[in-house]
């Protein structure tokens, strides 16, 4: 448990954006010897053989291909985004006394949580070169800025609402700071006179690092664990499994947070783009290797609050620690159903691995994740899963310790089972 714990902890401190996050998994796999495809290239597929593609820099599928082709696809999804600030194109703001940061909000986050925080600033810039247009990732890490919270004292008649575009706009420096965001940008990015910014995608995170909480270490506590826990934990898993016999598939993708529209997010036709052209380089009917495959949809889950267990659903809770969550939906935000749960549930056992359900309460609505999105495109069988958490959504969040291993572990399980749909009959080896 400790190993995936710290190891879990580099990832994290490594992944200040979804774009380094992108940079550090190409990074994790050139290491294990895999070929990058590229989707302007001609594609060569071998038999036995490691690969990942990626697009816009931003969303990765990585694929092993088997000794033979009698099994379908094993295929794990998740997230690496989650809700935060995102710089606007023209961010500087010179106020009579202070120098602010126009920032607008990137996915649904609990506002209260950025207030009096060390934040940084990272993401991607377009530069103008002399050779053409070239991205660089930055990572302003040593310059916090901040957003102070109002004092009490201040606020007439109780709290005041907060006000995304008065009350969450970072300092960045005092009316006299000479330099400038931008000054510091060119002088991480610009490296001949002759370059320019183009543009940018800059988020704003939190500088604190990942903790361990409890007496005994027990639990988690770091920015970004929604998602970034399952997409550690399914790369961890997807490296760790040694099956020759099924195509395992690990995609990881940008955008959840904000609806998985752009055209690498869930939505867009990257994963089915990606399996097509292995079954076409391959000589493989895609139809057949879709009707025996199955995917895995990967983002954590709400645990009962120890404050409000009445938030929870009266027979369906969730614990830190008590294994993987398998989620369910009536109207299938969650992609759960019987055949999918009995699969997934029987490898967890065969392997001894805990596990529990959750649904949200029938008068309170739920979010949705990315295992719908790609049944919209994708016609296999899918099971929505996650690990369960507290305070979702903050930029500082609660986790279970022993959790991760079990999610490694039962992810590495499900890679390496080989599935096969007889009917009314599903065999499992």
């Amino acid at each position: 448990m400790e190993k995936y714990v710290i190891e879990l902890f580099d990832f994290i401190k490594a992944c200040p954006s979804p774009y380094h996050a992108v940079e550090q998994i190409k990074y994790i796999l050139n290491n294990f010897k895999y070929e990058e495809l590229k989707e302007s290239d001609e594609w060569t597929i071998k038999p036995n053989s490691k690969y990942y593609v990626i697009r816009d820099n931003a969303s990765l599928i990585t694929f092993k291909t088997p000794k033979e082709f009698n099994y379908g696809f094993n295929i794990v999804c998740s997230h690496l985004d989650s809700p935060c600030f995102k710089l606007k194109p023209d961010f500087t703001m010179v106020e009579p006394n202070y120098k602010r940061l126009n920032v607008e909000g990137y996915g649904g986050m609990l506002k209260n949580t950025w207030f009096d925080k060390p934040l940084g600033i990272a993401g991607r810039v377009m530069v103008r070169t002399n050779e053409g247009i070239v991205e660089r990732l930055v990572n302003i890490s040593q310059h916090s800025l901040i957003i102070p919270s109002l004092a009490p004292h201040l606020q007439k008649g109780g709290a005041v609402d907060i006000n995304m575009q008065n009350d969450l706009l970072p300092i960045i420096g005092l009316k006299d700071t000479k330099k400038t965001l931008m000054d510091q940008l060119n002088k991480l990015v610009i490296f001949e006179e002759t370059e320019e910014i183009l543009s940018h995608d800059l988020f704003l995170y939190n500088k604190d690092e990942p903790t361990t909480v409890g007496l005994e270490s027990e639990m988690i506590a770091s920015p970004k664990l929604d998602d970034l826990e399952c997409v550690f934990s399914s790369l961890e898993a997807y490296l760790e499994s040694n099956n020759n016999d099924n195509f395992n598939v690990c995609a990881i993708f940008d955008n959840e947070e904000v609806g998985s529209s752009s055209n690498h997010a869930a939505k867009s036709t990257f994963l089915t783009d990606t399996l097509e052209r292995i079954c076409e380089n391959l000589n493989l009917n895609k139809y057949q290797m879709y009707a025996k495959s199955m995917l895995v949809s990967a983002d954590n889950a709400h645990a009962v609050h120890p404050a409000h267990p009445e938030k929870s659903d009266p027979t369906n809770k969730t614990y830190l620690n008590e294994g993987i969550v398998l989620k369910y939906h009536s109207g299938l935000a969650y992609t759960t159903e019987a055949i999918s749960a009995s699969i997934f549930k029987a490898i967890l056992d065969n392997n001894n691995i805990p596990h529990q359900e959750y649904t949200n309460r029938s008068d309170m609505l739920g979010g949705s994740t990315l295992g719908h999105l790609q049944l919209e495109k994708l016609s296999i069988v899918s099971v929505d899963i996650g690990l369960a958490q507290l305070a979702m959504h903050s930029n500082y969040e609660l986790a279970g310790a022993k959790d991760i291993y079990y999610m490694v572990k039962g992810l590495k399980s499900f890679y390496e089972t080989n599935l096969k749909f007889d009917g009314k009959l599903i065999y499992l080896n």
